[in-house]
């Protein structure tokens, strides 16, 4: 009995060393090969990429060789399949290279840019990480693998990248904080709090307008906290851009009309600029569907009162005006012949004015402000453009075609410019925000 029971023990011994185990899983991922990529090879190939692909995804290398060795030099999926071959027998280096040889005969590769995003990830090279998920996703957007990872390790190195900003700037090292603050809205340029706290140490340093640029993209970026618009509000003053400030300020005053301080704020502003009560009137220029020369003078005025502070030449004794809820708007811009007026002293404030006659406007404008240093400069050759409703003896071509030039306004695709269509407040105040951007 006992030799029997031994017989049967060696019998299942040796059945058992016979036996064939399944091979462990890889330790790496092995991306899918795009459908797109197998579609496009003849019949025998395709399986031979497919049985290939069955057989890294199993771990089951070496046959996986022998499927690869079947295809052409100039098979795109000979490349990377051999690269997976090396990653998983963790032979880095040569599948690094493989992977990089098969991208570049295959940019559209994903598989490869897989495959190099997890060598990186093994040696910790996180930018080269990142760099590779970046690549993935702008072929495939909604890509599973390296969308989550992407936006992990995005957040990772954004966190790591503004503790060391903040710990510089503890440490008074301004500019080494800066370097990292850089570096943080390199991996996330859309990060609301990286251009904030950049935009704050700018500030400091007294560099408005790079400070400007930061905080407008952390309020793109969706920062609307009330104490980040005031801080906003206080920069552009201190930048010399009063009647932004103002406006921010107002929007605020609006919203918040039992904050005090953002009241007496207001008032303070609109004080320095000469503007103590900006009239109801005003308000409603958004609204309205055809602006006068009074409802455009009052635009310019407010628009640009930091810019035109200094008087012109001379002071524009106007007769009609009196009655004019714009008054004080329309002297300087009278005076400094940004708006014009008639030869016998009349400004006509409550006429509808035209686009040729907003042109006209935002020309001299520009002129002015260009007389005061503002950096203007036009995008366009004034001879290359072909209006097809504008001659060239209308007494506004010029100023039309040097709108045009400015590309502070537009033709429609008939390539007609309308010049005796009314004005709306909103196409008014488009026009002098492009101008007032361009102004810097």
């Amino acid at each position: 009995m006992v030799k029997r029971i031994a017989v049967l023990g060696l019998a299942l011994l040796g059945a058992w060393s016979c036996a064939t185990l399944p091979p462990a899983p890889p330790a790496f991922y092995v991306e899918d090969l795009p459908p797109g990529m197998t579609s496009r090879l003849g019949l025998d190939d395709r399986i031979a990429a497919e049985d290939a692909w069955d057989a890294l995804k199993s771990g089951r290398v070496a046959l996986a060789r022998k499927y690869l060795m079947r295809l052409g030099t100039a098979n795109p999926v000979r490349e990377a399949g051999l690269a997976y071959a090396d990653l998983l027998e963790a032979r880095l280096s040569d599948a690094e290279a493989r992977f990089k040889s098969s991208i570049a005969g295959t940019p559209g590769m994903i598989p490869s840019r897989v495959g190099l995003a997890q060598i990186y990830e093994s040696r910790r090279e996180r930018d080269k990480v990142l760099a590779e998920y970046r690549e993935i996703l702008a072929i495939e957007p909604d890509h599973r693998w390296a969308g989550p990872r992407f936006e992990n390790l995005r957040d990772e190195l954004v966190r790591d990248s503004m503790a060391a900003a903040r710990a510089a700037l503890a440490a008074g090292n301004r500019e080494s904080a800066k370097r990292a603050f850089g570096e943080a809205l390199g991996y996330d340029p859309g990060s609301a709090v990286a251009h904030l706290e950049l935009g704050r140490v700018l500030r400091q340093e007294k560099s408005y307008d790079d400070a400007v640029i930061h905080f407008e993209a952390a309020l793109e970026a969706g920062t609307d906290d009330k104490a980040v618009l005031r801080e906003y509000a206080e920069l552009l003053a201190e930048a010399g851009d009063l009647g932004r400030s103002l406006e921010v300020l107002e929007e605020l005053a609006a919203a918040e009309p039992r904050d005090a301080a953002v009241g007496r704020r207001v008032e303070e502003l609109r004080a320095r600029l000469g503007v103590y009560e900006i009239p109801s009137q005003y308000d409603s220029i958004p609204a309205l569907e055809a602006i006068t020369r009074e409802d455009l003078a009052a635009l310019i005025g407010v628009k640009f009162a930091d810019h035109l502070e200094a008087p012109g030449s001379r002071t524009e004794i106007l007769v009609d005006i009196a009655a004019s809820w714009a008054q004080k708007f329309i002297v300087p811009v009278a005076s400094l012949d940004i708006i014009k007026a008639s030869i016998n002293h009349t400004f006509q404030p409550r006429r509808i004015i035209n686009r040729a006659e907003l042109a006209d406007a935002a020309v001299r404008l520009i002129e002015v402000l260009q007389a005061r240093g503002a950096p203007l400069v036009r995008l366009v050759e004034p001879r290359r453009i072909q209006i097809s409703d504008v001659d060239t003896g209308n007494i506004y071509y010029p100023s039309i075609t040097k709108a045009l030039a400015y590309q502070i306004m537009a033709l429609t695709p008939e390539r007609r410019f309308e010049p005796e269509r009314t004005v709306s407040g909103q196409e008014a105040i488009r026009v002098l925000d492009i101008i007032r951007k361009l102004a810097g």
